[in-house]
This record gives C-alpha cells, sequence and structure tokens, in this order.
C-alpha cells in the first residue's frame, strides 16, 4: 500500500504541477498578444479598447474608395454603408462605426494614421432622412442629410 499511496501522490502533483504552468503559459500567451492602441491586427489598426483589454475596435488601414457620382471616395449615407461592410484584407465583418466609435477613432486617429481632414459617417441615424457625421478637422459631430456625400472608414470589432 505504502508504494501505491507514494506513486499516486507523485501522479497528482505532477498533474497539479503541469496544470500549474499551463495557466502560466496561457496567460503569458495572451498577455503578450493583447493588441493596443496603434497596433497592426487582424487587417487594420487598433483605435480603441475596452477595460478588459480584450475587446476592441480595428479600423481600416484606409478609407474606402469608390464613387458616388462626385469626387473620389465620398459616399452618401446608404452607399457608406455598403462600402464599409466590403471584403477588406480577408475578413468580412467590417462595418460602418455607429456615432461614438467614430468619435474614438477622431480621438485616436494619428495612431490610424491616413484620416483625412474631412467629414466621416456614422451609421447612427437621428431620423429617416438624416444620419450623424463627424468633420475630422475640428472633432464636431453633425446630423447631416443622408444624400450629402462623406468618406468612409470601415471598423471591426475583436
Amino acid at each position: 500500500m505504502k508504494v501505491y499511496a507514494k506513486k499516486y501522490v507523485t501522479q497528482l502533483w505532477t498533474m497539479f504541477l503541469l496544470a500549474g504552468l499551463s495557466m502560466v503559459t496561457l496567460s503569458s500567451l495572451s498577455s503578450a498578444a493583447t493588441p493596443k492602441i496603434g497596433d497592426s491586427y487582424n487587417g487594420g489598426i487598433v483605435f480603441y479598447v475596452d477595460g478588459t483589454g480584450v475587446h476592441g475596435l480595428i479600423a481600416a488601414k484606409a478609407d474606402m474608395t469608390g464613387s458616388s457620382g462626385k469626387a473620389e471616395g465620398f459616399f452618401n449615407w446608404y452607399a457608406a454603408k455598403i462600402a464599409a461592410s466590403t471584403f477588406i484584407d480577408g475578413y468580412c465583418d467590417w462595418f460602418l462605426p455607429n456615432k461614438e466609435q467614430l468619435n474614438q477613432l477622431y480621438i485616436h486617429r494619428g495612431s490610424v494614421g491616413g484620416i483625412n481632414n474631412t467629414y466621416y459617417w456614422s451609421s447612427s441615424e437621428n431620423d429617416s432622412n438624416k444620419a450623424w457625421g463627424q468633420d475630422f478637422t475640428n472633432g464636431e459631430q453633425l446630423n447631416g442629410n443622408k444624400t450629402n456625400t462623406s468618406h468612409v472608414r470601415a471598423v471591426r470589432a475583436f
């Protein structure tokens, strides 16, 4: 009995030790992989990380291009929603940011890069004819006609 008990305790101790090492390794890996604002990550640039440090938002590396019948890269609100949901850098879950997300993009525009000093659309509607946009020259959020044209920077969540 004595030899069996010693062998059992040794095996149990080894299991606890390996489990503990696995937990240390996993936590080290997860903290090393935690993206920070300005990091290139999953097809874009991180511009927002929540309080947990695990979730956040990524902006596409460039504004959407295309034409709405006016200058290149400008979209009315309806076309902006479609343009933002395109397939970019291997990911298909991009979307037009809401008003608050767009403001975070404005705040961290220097970390993202390539942001123009112009108006950008959000997905937030005011009513059936108006939606919110933001002036990236001064940060003012505006309620504009959906037929107006503005730039689009697609975002995705992680």
